[in-house]
């Protein structure tokens, strides 16, 4: 018997919301949103959720449930695919939008809804959704709207089914927690807990560190640290678990940020972990040589580290590879069975079919801000854990169409500006990630009465907390002016330079 049962339709943040109901104390399980009536009835769950998804339910073989799911007569929760799932199959109607809705929005409930029991009339959602809700079904009641949606939220109290069209399992939902608790006490009767979203670290790690001692045995292990938190905190706990056996390797791609992999190596003089260093800047460029597309780059990148730590593995014989590869890691690479591909994270679909060794991921199912707090517990450096985000790839992600030498040094020297003058100030919230995109695109510009055609570079400052929603920073603007100024003064080849103010949902973090 499970409390809560999540029905996958593939979206980007359904373990948010597994995340979100387990945070108030409440037993949850994710499910593929096809499974069979036989199969979810057999678990006997006390409520519903269906999650968003990619697909659309007016389509020939759009992605439904089965039909008699609604005959359990149990709580439901529809979140945006998952309450036009609702809308259709119960006698509304959903057809293509006209306009899209992505990102923040402004919001309205419009009566006493249980699930916005005690909320203010009107707050920021957000939305990740085009297809339109054109008719609710008969028996239930209009509760939300924005200014695009006519329809945002509605339900059938009688039948305890509530939709929203927008999600409150992300923390950019301004009361989605809120929503999600009056869901499990008003509507499904539970009894919560006081909301924790904090991992239990001496848990996890006593559970991890057995399971790796009964995976490796005897054998030996290597790990591929990047410098960052999440690889960094699976070597701790896989060194908790087999001491000496495992070996760390630092490869450096020279696709790191400025002066990078120094700081990197003196980072971890402060740890216990036995590392070797690797220099492979060369082999990366190589590889890389005439390359555009980036799912190509993604992919080369992660071929390329596989080949280096292969020849590593077999030198010391080792069985098992150790990788930092984190939740958001998995579903932007097609995480679950109907879920969109996003990008390929070169740790995971970047990988190739056969490896020669095991992988150990200890961290898979986390958040990054679970991993940070994690390595607090496992005494890891501050430089480590507070270290800004980097993808994987480096900076091959961030330089559109092929990377060259110069490209990367070019790059190098605009991120520095754009990092060292958001240093300088303190900002309310909390920047995830500021860097500079070599955008492959040239225009034309003026110096010392000259005529110049040179390149633009584009400056991307973000917050999150998960990485699975961000939205762009209100940096100010005298900030922006220098950091303009700076790179078109310093940066030899640079003469225009832009400021992404794009959201996630629509964008991704990273520009490939």
């Amino acid at each position: 018997m499970i409390d809560v049962l999540i029905l996958d339709f593939g979206s980007q943040t359904s373990h948010l919301i597994k995340r979100g109901v387990e945070s108030w104390g409440i037993r949850a399980l994710l499910l593929e949103g096809d499974a069979s009536f036989s199969e979810i009835s057999k678990l006997y769950p006390k409520a519903l959720i269906f999650s968003g998804g990619p697909s659309s339910v007016y389509i020939q073989g759009g992605l439904l449930p089965d039909k008699n799911i609604f005959s359990l007569n149990i709580p439901i929760l529809g979140i945006c695919y998952g309450s036009e799932i609702v809308a259709e199959m119960l006698g509304g109607k959903v057809n293509k939008g006209q306009k899209g809705e992505y990102g923040k929005t402004n919001f309205s409930h419009l009566g006493n809804s249980d699930l916005f029991k005690f909320l203010p009339t009107k707050f920021t959602v957000w939305m990740s959704h085009f297809d339109k809700i054109e008719r609710i079904p008969s028996g239930f009641t209009l509760t939300g709207k924005t200014s695009t949606s006519a329809i945002a939220a509605f339900e059938n109290p009688a039948r305890k089914i509530y939709c929203t069209l927008f999600h409150p399992e992300v923390v950019h939902t301004k009361y989605g927690d809120n929503i999600l608790s009056n869901f499990l006490q008003k509507v499904c009767g539970f009894a919560v807990r006081q909301k924790s979203t904090l991992l239990d670290t001496d848990e996890f790690t006593r559970v991890k560190v057995q399971e790796i001692k009964e995976m490796v045995k005897k054998d030996l292990a290597i790990c591929a640290l990047s410098g960052g938190v999440d690889s960094t905190v699976s070597s701790f706990l896989v060194h908790l678990a087999i001491g000496n056996r495992l070996t760390c390797f630092f490869i450096d791609t020279g696709l790191m940020r400025y002066n990078e992999a120094n700081e990197i190596k003196k980072n971890f003089q402060k740890t216990f972990l036995k590392i070797k260093y690797i220099n492979a800047q060369e082999l990366f460029v190589k590889k890389l040589k005439g390359i555009i597309d980036p799912e190509k780059k993604r992919k080369i990148i992660g071929q390329t580290f596989i080949d280096v730590l292969t020849i590593e593995a077999k030198r010391l014989k080792a069985k098992f590879l150790v990788q930092g590869t984190i939740y958001p890691d998995v579903i932007e690479s097609q995480g679950t069975k109907h879920s969109h591909k996003i990008k390929s994270h070169h740790n995971v679909a970047g990988l190739p079919d056969k490896l020669s060794v095991k992988l150990i991921e200890p961290l898979r199912e986390l958040y990054k801000d679970q991993v940070r707090y994690l390595g607090k517990s496992l005494k890891i450096p501050q430089e480590i854990i507070n270290r800004q985000v980097f993808p994987g790839p480096g900076l091959a992600v961030r330089i559109v169409g092929e990377v060259t030498i110069e490209k990367v040094l070019l790059l190098q020297k605009a991120d520095l500006i754009v990092r060292e003058e958001i240093a300088k100030i303190n900002l309310n919230e909390s920047i995830w990630m500021a860097f500079a995109v070599l955008t492959n695109i040239k225009t034309t510009g003026v110096v010392g009465d000259e005529r110049t055609y040179g390149e633009t570079v584009a400056v991307r400052v973000v917050s999150s907390r998960d990485a699975m929603t961000a939205h762009w920073t209100r940096v100010p603007y005298e900030v922006l002016d220098r950091i303009s100024t700076r790179i078109t003064n310093e940066v030899r080849g640079v003469n225009r330079v832009l400021f992404d103010i794009t959201n996630k949902p629509p964008a991704t973090m990273e520009w490939e």
